[in-house]
């Protein structure tokens, strides 16, 4: 595997078989400034020539051991069937999308960093949150 354009060596997740087409996913979504889709993942992996003869269904494959195993965030934006996929770090973000573009633009910090969520129900417990805002950017405006 090449190490061209690789930001940051985080560590492989414990208790996940690693294969060189995994660790170039791995690599792209740690490295990713926003959510990925599994085609931009691909063509990630081939204009990095992180690996050779791969299928879009190995990409697919590799999201749904990571996902299965709580390592990424999976979500399905508004006006746009396509799933993108952002590496669980420690801050989580979240983004305005832009309805026309689809572009994502980071939200400074998260609307819920300072709330202490709790339920009625004590049978209940809350485990994390997503939050999508949508507009226009700057360019469709």
């Amino acid at each position: 595997m090449s190490e061209k354009n690789i930001k940051e060596s985080a560590e492989w997740p414990e208790g996940i078989k690693k294969t060189r087409q995994r660790e170039a996913v791995f690599q792209i979504l740690v490295n990713a400034e926003e959510p990925l889709s599994a085609h931009e993942i691909y063509r990630q992996i081939e204009q990095q020539e992180l690996g050779d003869g791969y299928a879009i269904s190995t990409v697919y494959r590799a999201l749904t051991v990571f996902e299965e195993n709580d390592l990424v965030v999976k979500s399905t934006l508004m006006g746009d069937d396509t799933a993108v996929y952002a590496w669980k770090k420690e801050a989580h973000k979240h983004y305005a999308i832009c309805l026309k573009c689809h572009k994502l633009v980071p939200l400074q910090s998260c609307p819920f960093e300072h709330v202490d969520m709790h339920t009625k129900d004590e049978d209940f417990q809350i485990t994390g949150h997503k939050i999508e805002l949508y507009g226009y950017c700057k360019q469709c405006k």
